[in-house]
């Protein structure tokens, strides 16, 4: 049986490290396990579900933007949206644990010239995300975190 053909550009991540492991992994060690994931950094994002009104909890890949931290909602080039990002559009008042300092924030979707700022620096992170935008016809958002004030 041949190997699938691989998509140029594409990297297959490490998976052994994913969703509700790695953010028991990320919390028990103030992010020394989980930060660093296949090469990029993450944090934990705690959204209200918009059905449920509970609180989700989901690793992502982030890149830092200032005081800020940029996040796609890429699902892998999947044509829907994550949940995660479905329930910041619904309630954007969220929590993220960057290693040990867990805060506060407010999402809001990057638009304009802004956009594709926030995507460079997020695909210079995780270079897949250029791969992704070939398996969706939809535009991929990307999603800008910012600590409240206290």
């Amino acid at each position: 049986m041949s190997q699938p053909q691989q998509e140029p550009g594409y990297t297959p991540p490490d998976t052994s490290l994913l969703n509700a492991e790695h953010v028991a992994r990320y919390r028990e060690t103030e992010g020394r396990v989980g930060h660093e994931w296949n090469g990029a950094t993450c944090l934990l994002l705690t959204t209200t579900g918009r059905i449920s009104g509970q609180e989700r909890e989901t690793p992502l890949i982030y890149a830092p933007d200032g005081y800020d931290y940029i996040v796609v909602a890429s699902k892998g080039g999947a044509p829907e949206h994550p949940n995660w990002y479905l329930n910041l559009i619904a309630h954007p008042d969220i929590t993220v644990q960057v290693l040990a300092d867990r805060f506060p924030a407010v999402a809001r979707e990057a638009v304009g010239e802004e956009y594709q700022r926030a995507w460079d620096l997020a695909a210079a992170r995780w270079p897949n995300y250029n791969v992704y935008t070939q398996r969706t016809e939809r535009r991929i958002p990307v999603v800008i975190l910012s600590r409240r004030s206290r």
